[in-house]
C-alpha cells in the first residue's frame, strides 16, 4: 500500500533538484491534518476539480462567441489542454506533476462569461479594475464554499502559480512557470485550430517564419514548442523557451490578435455588443438590487461591499446563465 509519506519520500529520490517537493510545501493558511494517502498538492488538485467553479468552465467561452458546432474549445477544454502540455513538460524535466496539474486546473477559474470581452467590461466598470488571474485567487480563497468554511484552503504553491500564470508574471516555483508557458502554447495552437475549422483562417495564412520553424500542423507545433521549453530549461531553476523560439511564438501570438481575436467574423460585432451589454447590465443591476444576490454573495457584500459581490457573482456566471438572467431581468 502506498501512503502519502511514501510518495513524499519517493519525490526526493526521483524528482529534479529544482522540483518542488510535496513535503516542503509552505502549507495552507489554515492548518489541516494531512491526508493518509494523498500529498497536499494532490488534495489541492482534487478540490479544484470537484469545485463548482471548475464545472462552470464547460459553459464559458474561450474565443468564439456562440459558435455553431460541437468541436470549438470552451474554457474547460482549454484548461485540460493546458494541463496535458504542462504535465508533459514537468515529467520530462523531473518536476512535480501533481503541483503542475493543480495549478493548471485552477488557473482560469476566475474567467468571466463571454471570454475576454466580459473581462474587459468588468475591468472598465468595476472600481479597481478586474483581472481574471486575481479573480481566480478570489474563487479559491473567498468564493468557493466547503463544509469547513469559505475557500478551498489550497497550499501556498498552488495559489502562487494560479495568480502568476499569465503574461509577464513569474511564479515562484518551476511548476508554476511551466503552467505559464503551457497556457500560451495551448491557446495559440488550439485557437488556430478553431479558426481554421470556422473558416476564418487557412494554414497558408499563418506567418511564414513560425510555420517554417514550428510546423504547419497543430501537433507539430506543440511538439516543437515543448521541445524548445525542455531543451532550454533542462538543469535550470527557471522554465522558459530560448529567446529565438520565444520570439517566433510571440510573432504567432501577434498574428492571432490581429487576424482572429479582433476579427469581426470570429466575434460578430452584434454578439460582442450584446455580450458587453449583458455583463454591464447585470453588474449594475445587482449593485442597485443587492437583495437579489444569492446568500453567499450577500455575505461578501456585507464584508467587502456591494460592488465586490456584484463583480464576483457576474464573473462566476456561465455564458448561457448570464444570457438567461439578463432576459429574465429585462
Amino acid at each position: 500500500m502506498l501512503f502519502r509519506v511514501d510518495v513524499e519520500n519517493r519525490e526526493f529520490d526521483t524528482l529534479s533538484h529544482y522540483a518542488t517537493k510535496s513535503a516542503d510545501t509552505r502549507g495552507r493558511a489554515i492548518y489541516e491534518t494531512p491526508c493518509r494517502y494523498r500529498t497536499d498538492f494532490q488534495r489541492d488538485r482534487d478540490r479544484i476539480i470537484h469545485s463548482k467553479a471548475f464545472r462552470r468552465l464547460m459553459h464559458k467561452t474561450q474565443v468564439f462567441l456562440a459558435p455553431e458546432g460541437d468541436h470549438f474549445r470552451t474554457r474547460l477544454t482549454h484548461t485540460l489542454e493546458v494541463a496535458q502540455i504542462a504535465r508533459t513538460i514537468s515529467r520530462i524535466l523531473g518536476l512535480n506533476e501533481d503541483l503542475t496539474e493543480a495549478i493548471a486546473m485552477g488557473h482560469d477559474l476566475g474567467h468571466t462569461p463571454f471570454g475576454h470581452n466580459g473581462e474587459m467590461v468588468l475591468n472598465q466598470i468595476h472600481p479597481g479594475g478586474f483581472k481574471h488571474n486575481e479573480q481566480s485567487i478570489r474563487v479559491v480563497e473567498k468564493i468557493e464554499m466547503r463544509s469547513s468554511g469559505r475557500g478551498l484552503n489550497l497550499t501556498w504553491e498552488v495559489r502562487n502559480g494560479i495568480v502568476n500564470h499569465t503574461g509577464s508574471l513569474k511564479a515562484a516555483t518551476p511548476e508554476g512557470q511551466v503552467v505559464n508557458i503551457s497556457d500560451r502554447i495551448a491557446y495559440i495552437n488550439h485557437d488556430i485550430d478553431d479558426a481554421i475549422r470556422s473558416g476564418v483562417l487557412t494554414v497558408d495564412m499563418l506567418p511564414e517564419g513560425p510555420v517554417e520553424f514550428f510546423g504547419d500542423r497543430k501537433s507539430q507545433r506543440i511538439t516543437k514548442m515543448i521541445e524548445s521549453v525542455v531543451t532550454n530549461s533542462d538543469g535550470k531553476s527557471e522554465v522558459m523557451m530560448n529567446a529565438h523560439d520565444n520570439q517566433l511564438l510571440l510573432e504567432l501570438r501577434s498574428f492571432m490578435f490581429e487576424t482572429v481575436y479582433t476579427n469581426a467574423d470570429v466575434k460578430k460585432i452584434e454578439d460582442v455588443k450584446l455580450a458587453e451589454k449583458i455583463v454591464k447590465f447585470l453588474y449594475n443591476h445587482y449593485i442597485s438590487y443587492p437583495e437579489e444576490l444569492p446568500d453567499d454573495m450577500k455575505e461578501i457584500a456585507q464584508e467587502e461591499g456591494i460592488s465586490v459581490a456584484a463583480k464576483d457573482y457576474v464573473a462566476g456566471m456561465t455564458d448561457r446563465f448570464a444570457v438567461n438572467k439578463y432576459e429574465e431581468l429585462k
